[in-house]
């Protein structure tokens, strides 16, 4: 028996989480962006780069204390003891950027930026432990008015990348009107900060694992399918079914009787009106009338939902500084919308709506895709949210001795992505490749790059075969590289000053339409000869789909 020689090479595998991006995925993301950022620069936002790799400490306060902080991020020390960490994401690294460059910076400062980020997580169907984002934010802007802008700026772009009224929404909560009903449940003060932030993010899953998911998570935990077992906030039966009625208003809304925001809701004023009376608009009083005209029927009816749900709290919640002001800042943003033009279809105001990120300290707001698809399952489906931000008056106020107010929109451009693929919009599929000259004398490389060269020449994509493989070969390479056509040059050709050109992309329509091969070889013959003198024009009609 002959020896049987152990190999020592490598095995090619991809770590979990992480995937690799072909050349149609690229120019697909690229086309998009580009959309994107036309809408952004229309706005007013400027493009703005930071590194992917920052100070672990200046990437926010939601880190673990431990000693090696890589619970969430991917982190590492340095030879002089500092710990660096992979980005999470985008905002936390602009905020380092404005403050190191504040006295230089306009403000407000509008930037936008796209990038990869980085999350040390256990990675899952459609979860990845790096995805490119794409942000743009408001830094030192305390006006709802900036809030107001990001909301209708998502919608445009949403728009402008083909995402048709109806499709989508922008749904906008207040975390200061969520800190409102957590206090009334007593997780007020420093001590409660972790199980607030617990909660956030459980409420935050609510549309990946259901009601009863985020009730396991408000109270002892959840174990996975896995069996792993994520801790829960720790709260009782009581103060989770106080929650979720909260966030959950959206759902509850056709089993409770409806209230109705008044002419003046940031003065927690409302009344009630049953639910025919609403949805035909007769018989309402003047001042939900009033309400309905200035902010939008659903915008009035959650206003009014969350003012009644204050008041069965029993406690003075609803006259809390913190709760007022954050419900008043709803208002204000539902009026600068209103007035813009933009309906409820477009932006709404919806209490569910939380973002599972500690720094944000004020209004938030998610983009969600309403139109259905089919999941792994077969099954229909809804994409979701797509993207989302929010205020975030203290991150860049951590690096000076003055509160910094910002407010930003981050985009998930995979996810963003696979909508746009989903509803036609966007293709994967490569784009036609280069023109691939031929070789077929060796002897003869500086005639076939003069070739190449006149085809770059003329704005055409060329390449000259460089491999060490015969005629068959390369055509198959063309045929991998899904050229329109190659050109062909042997002795013969040489002699007559003449080249052949094998149109590839007929080839495949002949093949897909076999009744018609007739008509195609009548009307434009799969290869043919041409003087060389011809070569660029009859490439281009092949390439730009004309007659050969």
């Amino acid at each position: 028996m002959a020896d049987i020689k152990k190999t020592t090479a490598l095995k090619a595998r991809l770590p979990r989480g992480l995937v690799d991006r072909h050349a149609g995925t690229i120019k697909a993301a690229d086309a998009m962006i580009a959309k994107i950022k036309d809408v952004y620069e229309r706005y007013g936002f400027e493009p703005v780069e930071t590194p992917l790799i920052e100070y672990t400490d200046a990437l926010g306060k939601f880190l673990p204390d431990q000693d090696r902080p890589n619970e969430g991020v991917f982190s590492f020390q340095d030879d002089d003891e500092q710990w660096l960490s992979l980005r999470y994401d985008l905002t936390a690294p602009l905020a380092r950027y404005v403050a190191e460059n504040f006295d230089a910076l306009p403000k407000p400062y509008r930037s936008y930026r796209q990038g990869w980020v980085f999350r040390n997580e256990k990675p899952g169907p459609g979860r990845f432990r790096q995805f490119m984002q794409f942000d743009a934010d408001t830094i030192g802007a305390a006006s709802p008015a900036a809030d107001a802008e990001m909301c209708m700026m998502m919608a445009d772009t949403l728009e402008a990348l083909g995402i048709s009224d109806g499709d989508y929404v922008i749904r906008v909560n207040n975390r200061k009107v969520l800190d409102g009903v957590m206090e009334a449940i007593g997780l007020a003060g420093d001590e409660n900060a972790g199980r607030r932030l617990t909660v956030l993010r459980a409420i935050d899953k609510l549309d990946k694992f259901g009601v009863e998911g985020v009730r396991l998570l408000l109270g002892a935990g959840r174990k996975d399918e896995s069996g792993d077992f994520t801790k829960g906030a720790g709260l009782d039966e009581i103060s989770a079914n106080a929650i979720l009625q909260f966030v959950g208003a959206g759902t509850a809304l056709d089993t409770v009787p409806v209230a109705v925001a008044t002419s003046e809701p940031d003065k927690f004023d409302f009344t009630w009106v049953d639910r025919k009376s609403f949805e035909s608009s007769s018989n309402l009083p003047d001042k939900a009338k009033i309400a309905i005209e200035k902010y939008g029927r659903l915008n009035a009816l959650a206003f009014g939902y969350i003012q009644s749900f204050y008041r069965t709290l029993n406690s003075d919640v609803s006259y809390r500084p913190l709760s007022l002001q954050g419900y008043s800042e709803l208002v204000s943003i539902a009026e600068l919308i209103h007035s813009a033009g933009y309906d409820e279809n477009k932006i709404r105001i919806d209490p569910s709506v939380v973002r599972g990120l500690e720094y944000y300290t004020g209004p938030v707001f998610e983009a969600e895709l309403l139109f259905e698809t089919v999941n792994d399952k077969g099954e229909p489906a809804r994409f979701g949210s797509i993207g989302g931000g929010g205020r975030y008056d203290g991150l860049v106020g951590r690096f000076r001795s003055e509160s910094v107010p910002g407010t930003g929109f981050s985009i998930g451009v995979s996810r963003l992505m696979a909508a746009l693929t989903a509803l036609g919009k966007i293709s994967v599929t490569p784009e036609p490749g280069p023109v691939v000259v031929t070789v077929f004398d060796r002897d003869r490389m500086g005639d076939y790059q003069r070739m190449v060269k006149q085809l770059r020449d003329a704005g055409l994509r060329a390449e000259l075969y460089l491999g060490g493989s015969g005629p068959k070969a390369q055509l198959k390479y063309a045929d991998k590289r899904n050229s329109p056509c190659v050109i062909i040059q042997g002795g013969d050709e040489l002699a007559k000053g003449v080249v052949q050109i094998k149109d590839l992309a007929l080839g495949k329509q002949m093949s897909a339409e076999i009744a018609d091969n007739a008509a195609w070889r009548e009307g434009r013959p799969a290869q043919f000869e041409v003087p060389e003198a011809d070569m660029v024009a009859a490439v281009r009609r092949i390439v730009e789909g004309g007659s050969a």
